[in-house]
């Protein structure tokens, strides 16, 4: 079972940068609190063989932190932090967490949002990828010291996975869902 040992406040960050922003709006300056973080990628999968999207499961420490459990469904996703296409982030990204050698002709971009914006503003360009077997190269997992697991999620059991509040999921898929279903099927 995961839990929340410790909290300290951060003296040298390296993925956010916490600050206070100082702006002007009608005429009176105001202060709000912000992070300064990296814009991200995410990417809907479908695995053709299995008719079933494919997620990843995950453990998010900031939501451990508010919540008992903090292990999170969600999207193929990565941070930009590299100086190559979109496209190719969201490939490497894919291979990492998910193990699937998707060429970057398959990887589809179909839009970005904003992402937390009552505190980062980050944005995230989402993208679709149709896979099969043939791709499959390795267990994923994510590098380093990642522990990502690789869900295949069934089609036919996607729209009741989006309400059942059992699962912890983010937005960003849900959204990627409805897209699916009223563009793929």
């Amino acid at each position: 079972m995961s839990k929340i040992t410790k909290v300290n406040q951060l003296e040298n960050p390296k993925f956010i940068q916490p600050v206070e922003l100082i702006y002007t709006q009608n005429n009176q300056e105001k202060k709000w609190e912000a992070i300064i973080s990296y814009d991200s990628v995410a990417i809907l999968l479908w695995h053709k063989q299995k008719d079933s999207f494919i997620l990843v499961k995950q453990l998010r420490p900031a939501v451990l932190h508010m919540q008992e459990d903090g292990y999170m469904y969600e999207l193929c996703a990565g941070i930009i932090d590299k100086d190559i296409s979109l496209a190719q982030i969201a490939k490497e990204e894919v291979l990492e967490e998910c193990g699937y050698d998707i060429p970057v002709q398959n990887l589809h971009y179909l839009t970005s949002f904003f992402t937390s914006v009552g505190t980062t503003g980050a944005k995230q360009s989402f993208f679709y990828g149709e896979i099969d077997e043939d791709m499959h190269v390795s267990d994923g997992g994510g590098i380093h010291d990642e522990e990502i697991e690789v869900i295949y999620l069934k089609t036919s059991e996607a729209k009741k996975f989006m309400f059942d509040e059992s699962f912890q999921k983010t937005p960003g898929m849900m959204m990627a869902f409805y897209w699916w279903f009223d563009n793929k099927r």
